[in-house]
């Protein structure tokens, strides 16, 4: 056996320290290496939260842009039926008792307002009101007996508005004023 020296001590102390030192840089390198996970992880939630507010949104657009795509075009459809709704009530201008015809284009006539009512389509005929430009035109004028200054006194032609859109100013004669 060999006998230990004082100074063999010293080498262990070294490898003591240096031991220590290695176990706090890994500590440490492990820190930075937590730090940078946390880092990256925060970054990936807060771009996965972006992304799926974007979602949402493209979705919620393309819901809106769906649903007023089919209102635009039951606008459109409904304003081709308005000529044959004012040709049916043209017909039906004259009462004839007991002809089957005349009650055939009555029945037809009041489905087709029954459907267009479901469909939120309501008419603009507003004798004897104020006139507003922006539910009517004045097509002629009236005279003064027809009633007070800048009313309507006549409806040349039904208008007709769905939900607050028109889809057809009213025709009218207006009373000068």
């Amino acid at each position: 056996m060999t006998k230990k020296k004082p100074h063999d001590k010293e080498p262990q102390l070294k490898n003591e320290a240096l031991d220590t030192q290695v176990e706090q840089a890994e500590v440490d390198i492990a820190d930075d290496q937590l730090a940078l996970a946390v880092a990256q992880r925060d970054e990936y939630l807060q771009m996965a939260q972006r992304v799926q507010a974007d979602f949402d949104n493209f979705r919620r657009r393309n819901r809106n842009v769906a649903s007023e795509s089919f209102d635009d075009g039951a606008r459109a459809f409904i304003k081709t039926l308005l000529p044959v709704v004012d040709n049916l009530e043209r017909a039906l201008q004259e009462p004839r008792e007991g002809d089957g015809l005349y009650a055939g284009v009555q029945l037809v006539h009041r489905q087709l307002m029954d459907v267009l009512s479901q469909r939120g389509i309501t008419t603009i005929s507003r004798k004897g009101e104020a006139f507003d430009p922006t539910l009517e035109d004045a097509v002629a004028q009236g005279t003064a007996e027809d009633g007070e200054p800048g009313t309507v006194c006549d409806v040349v032609l039904k208008g007709y508005k769905m939900g607050e859109t028109v889809l057809r100013h009213a025709m009218v004669r207006v009373v000068p004023g």
